[in-house]
């Protein structure tokens, strides 16, 4: 019979709050295991070394390497995979031999811990339980004694290893906050702060529950000075302006209530110009330069998540990120911004004017309580110039740009312009060719168009071009196969003229033959 094994949390550092189960399982384990650094004492074991029998047997897993630094073959990744396949080979040697394991965990096993390494390796072939301990941001919360998140404020756990611009992004985007992983990353931690605006109110705990335990605002902290065992907390009051006991001020005492002074009207300020942004197909340097500089000098924000995020964070920068299909939503939201003087950007993929944002938001702007706001669009290198540059130059003559998405136009519509297009013998660039709920569309525009041209018709397939994994392929529309078509492509087909040199290169011709 084999043994049980146990996922033990013993806690943030202070004795006192290991739980009573946590405790009972260490007492009366046949094996206690920990990790450890090369040279260093375990700090699981040293929170539990009160409760660990004398007779116990005692297995120190020492990590190889804690830092990317490492003589291995297969690096970092592949030291630390090696050392948790033989540490589990280890455990599980004391439980084939029928002996319980507890493997003590700092903090809570399952949150930032080695456990979950071991679990990964040991809970299928053996019986697994899991004792939850106190985490070190509840700690900290509580050394720092300040409410952390409130009604529906949201709390976001973020490691301190995230790229810095992803990590402001985060910050800012996020009612409270808890950085871990501190120690090294400290510097970029503290300017992701501060471009994210949330500096001034992030409080820095260092080995919360434990001697030495220390706290301060963040922005005081020396870098030299901070740990592993430390972190950050953003609190949602901060966020929401509210003031906690935290700040050192008493809670205001009930008054009598008193006849209000009248209060004279708040100034008006006049409408800003409401900007609309084009952001290219992804690549940082395909944003022209007066985007950019638009962007620099704007307050507000507004567009769908995957191209707000696409927005350095920094301070004094206000983000509304909101879903795919609420284009008149977000352009309101602008708006009403805007026309309280705020300066505002609504940003779109691409250019905006081409299937993008600029539409809806002069469709919003036909409302006569918008009649102040000046809008002005500014442009971006769109996907089909993208797509077509990669190739050559396939839509060098006359060519139409067409979306298969029928969300906003009945499929009739779609087919007729698609019969049109293919009878005036055009290139065509095809938008939103199908997605996970529409993959039937694409398969009856190719029926359509090859009604009207030869199999053997230049197809050009942009995959995510610009981005990370871009793919171009170069076919006919024959042989297309629309299976491989989805939401992240962009499809150019060719006029009857359009031909492939011999380097590859995609081209329509200037003239057409009478």
């Amino acid at each position: 019979m084999t043994g049980r094994f146990h996922g033990v949390g013993v806690g943030p550092g202070d004795p006192g709050l290991i739980t009573l189960k946590a405790a009972g399982l260490i007492a009366g384990a046949d094996v206690v295991a920990y990790h450890a650094g090369v040279g260093k004492e375990s700090n699981a074991r040293r929170i539990a070394g009160d409760l660990i029998p004398e007779a116990v047997i005692e297995e120190q897993l020492t990590y190889p390497v804690t830092t990317g630094a490492t003589d291995h073959p297969g690096g970092y990744a592949g030291a630390l995979a090696d050392f948790y396949e033989e540490s589990a080979a280890r455990l599980a040697a004391h439980l084939d031999a029928g002996r319980d394991v507890v493997l003590l965990s700092e903090g809570d096993p399952l949150f930032y811990g080695s456990y979950m390494y071991m679990h990964d390796r040991l809970s299928e072939r053996y019986e697994t339980e899991i004792v939850p301990g106190i985490p070190a941001f509840s700690a900290a919360t509580a050394a720092a004694a300040a409410p952390l998140a409130r009604q529906t404020d949201v709390l976001t756990v973020l490691p301190g290893t995230l790229p810095e611009p992803e990590l402001a992004r985060r910050l800012a985007d996020t009612d409270a906050a808890v950085v871990m992983k501190l120690g090294r990353t400290f510097p970029a931690v503290r300017r992701a702060l501060e471009a994210a605006g949330r500096l001034e109110h992030a409080v820095y705990v260092e080995r919360a529950s434990m001697d030495g335990e220390r706290r301060l605002p963040v922005a005081e902290v020396d870098p030299e000075t901070v740990p592993y065992f430390s972190l950050v907390l953003v609190t949602g009051d901060s966020r929401n302006g509210r003031r906690s006991r935290n700040a050192g001020a008493a809670e205001p005492a009930p008054s009598e209530p008193t006849t209000p002074e009248p209060e004279s009207p708040a100034p008006v300020r006049p409408a800003a110009e409401l900007l609309v942004v084009g952001l290219g197909p992804g690549p940082g340097h395909w944003l022209t330069p007066e985007a950019c500089a638009a962007l620099a000098e704007v307050d507000h924000v507004v567009g769908y998540a995957p191209y707000v995020n696409r927005v350095p964070q920094r301070p004094g920068l206000t983000r509304h990120a909101s879903g795919n299909t609420v284009e008149l939503q977000r352009a309101r939201l602008a708006l009403d911004l805007a026309r309280n003087g705020e300066r505002v950007a609504v940003v779109s993929g691409g250019d905006a004017g081409v299937f993008g944002m600029a539409t809806a938001v002069f469709e919003a702007a036909e409302d006569p309580g918008y009649q102040d706001v000046p809008v002005r669009v500014l442009p971006g290198v769109s996907a089909v110039q993208a797509v077509a540059a990669r190739a050559g130059a396939p839509i060098g003559g006359d060519f139409a740009v067409m979306s298969l998405s029928d969300r906003l136009k009945p499929w009739e519509v779609v087919e007729r312009r698609l019969r049109a297009v293919a009878e005036a013998d055009l290139a065509l660039a095809v938008y939103n060719p199908a997605s996970r709920s529409r993959t039937e569309q694409i398969v009856t525009a190719r029926r359509i168009l090859l009604e009207h041209r030869e199999p053997d018709t230049v197809v050009v397939l942009g995959r995510d071009v610009g981005r990370e994994g871009e793919s171009l392929t170069v076919t006919t529309l024959g042989g297309l196969d629309p299976a491989t078509v989805d939401m992240r492509c962009l499809l150019i087909v060719g006029a009857s003229g359009t031909r492939v040199s011999g380097a590859g290169r995609v081209w329509t011709p200037r003239w057409v033959k009478p």
